[in-house]
Order: C-alpha cells, then sequence, then structure tokens
C-alpha cells in the first residue's frame, strides 16, 4: 500500500519518519521501534499515536513510501 510519510530532515532528506499519511487520516509516530536497510530499501518498523505497529519502508531509488505490515493496538482488538 503505497503512502505518504512526513519526515524529519537533519544531515541527510528523509533522516527518520515523524508521521505515515493514509489519504486525509494522519497517524503521528510516536517511537520508532526498528530500522534496517535493505539493498534498495529502508525499513522502519514504528509505532503509532494510535498504538498501532507499522513496518513502512521507502524505496532509495524513486523515494516511494509502503506500508508493509500493520498490527492494530491491542484494546483494538475485538475479543
Amino acid at each position: 500500500m503505497k503512502i505518504r510519510v512526513h519526515c524529519y530532515s537533519g544531515h541527510r532528506v528523509d533522516e527518520t519518519p515523524r508521521s505515515i499519511q493514509f489519504d486525509s487520516l494522519v497517524v503521528a509516530i510516536k517511537e520508532i521501534q526498528d530500522q534496517w536497510i535493505g539493498p534498495d530499501h529502508r525499513y522502519f518498523k514504528v509505532m503509532g499515536d494510535d498504538d498501532a505497529v507499522y513496518i513502512i519502508r521507502q524505496n532509495t531509488i524513486s523515494q516511494n513510501w509502503e506500508l508493509t505490515y500493520f498490527r492494530q493496538a491491542e484494546g483494538d482488538r475485538k475479543k
């Protein structure tokens, strides 16, 4: 799923993600839990202000972002 990611730009452009935008919904990132680099993508495992966990990746060539994983918050799951 393609998404829009707003990033903090420090020493380099798009250094770390600050929020994820899905159409009109914006989820602020409250914690970066992990990050790693693949051959052609940068990955971030983050927790949003909705307490859901997301794995997002950025194509290092096109600079496009995608959502690759989503787990809703524990309290939001129906029993």
